[in-house]
């Protein structure tokens, strides 16, 4: 199968090109600046997602069976205070990027990358019939969000299918050694915020490629699917682990209102109101199995690349 990848050179697309390749898959890679994605061993073509023109363009040129659209610009340390703008690009690239693609795709198929921890906070692992968070959404997520239903709905009239990921986590994310996250949790930065009770799906970048490989298998797939592992557990559950994996001082308890004043509404909702996510049905419908099936065997890799 001919399969452009736009995102590349992300965190996920970094690991999805060579999978793809290994498996037998032809690969183009969309990139804003061809050199940018000269590493990638793959045939590059060169355009701005946010460019109709230049997208339609290379698409017919590429004439590919499917496009999988990996498309971000998110920070390596974004600030929870300032989400909305930090995130306005990667807004962009969600609404105006994904409806390019679409519309220039020619019946291609569409996978589109989406988020498993956006779900309307309440008890136990969300499914994906779950609203997500419309209620009360956090000020500064709010236009993130909008962002994101618009990527699922004009993905999903496509007849295309969105992954939806938990919290990215491996080389070259926030939560690897040399991360944002890391050095934020070494410098005894990342307290428990109001008892730390958000619960977190989290998934490695390697089982979001092999999800990616395991939908293009599977033809008559479309929607939404969370791709998270198997194990959602609470902030004060896994950020002592994560810590003492880095060699981190522990994390201390911080109340709520206290946190608010410096991390804001939505940084004290990422750390005790979040709602977890299940894989059931990527399981079923995708044949899919994460490699790292819990958080407490991927954190390994962490202490490896600390070591």
């Amino acid at each position: 199968m001919r399969v452009l990848v736009a995102g590349a050179t992300g965190v996920i697309g970094s690991r999805l090109v060579p999978l793809l390749s290994a498996v037998g898959h032809e690969v183009v890679a969309l990139a804003r600046s061809a050199g940018a994605a000269a590493g990638t061993g793959v045939q590059v073509v060169e355009a701005d997602a946010l460019d109709p023109v230049a997208v339609r363009r290379v698409l017919r040129a590429a004439a590919p069976d499917a496009v999988v659209n990996m498309l971000t610009a998110i920070p390596a340390a974004p600030n929870p205070r300032r989400l909305a703008k930090d995130f306005a690009l990667t807004n962009r690239l969600r609404v105006e990027g994904t409806r390019n693609l679409v519309e220039a795709a020619g019946g291609a198929r569409i996978i589109s990358q989406g988020l498993a921890y956006a779900y309307q906070p309440a008890p136990g692992p969300a499914n994906e019939d779950d609203p997500l968070w419309m209620d009360g959404t956090p000020r500064q997520f709010a236009p993130v969000l909008a962002a994101l239903v618009e990527l699922e709905r004009l993905t999903t009239a496509a007849g295309g299918l969105v992954l939806r990921f938990g919290h990215l986590y491996g080389p070259g994310t926030a939560y690897a050694a040399d991360g944002s996250f890391a050095r934020q949790v070494r410098a005894g930065k990342v307290p428990l915020v109001g008892g730390g009770h958000a619960v977190f799906s989290f998934t490695h970048t390697g089982d979001a490629a092999s999800a990616v490989v395991a939908a293009l298998d599977h033809d008559t797939v479309g929607g939404v699917l969370n791709v998270v592992d198997d194990n959602p557990a609470e902030l004060r559950k896994w950020l002592p682990t994560y810590a003492r994996t880095l060699g981190a001082p522990a994390p201390k308890p911080a109340p709520a209102a206290l946190a608010r004043l410096a991390v804001g509404g939505w940084g004290v909702a990422f750390m005790n109101e979040l709602r977890g996510a299940g894989n059931a049905r990527a399981r079923l419908q995708l044949n899919w199995r994460p490699r790292y099936a819990s958080w407490t065997d991927g954190f390994g890799g962490t202490a490896e690349q600390a070591a």
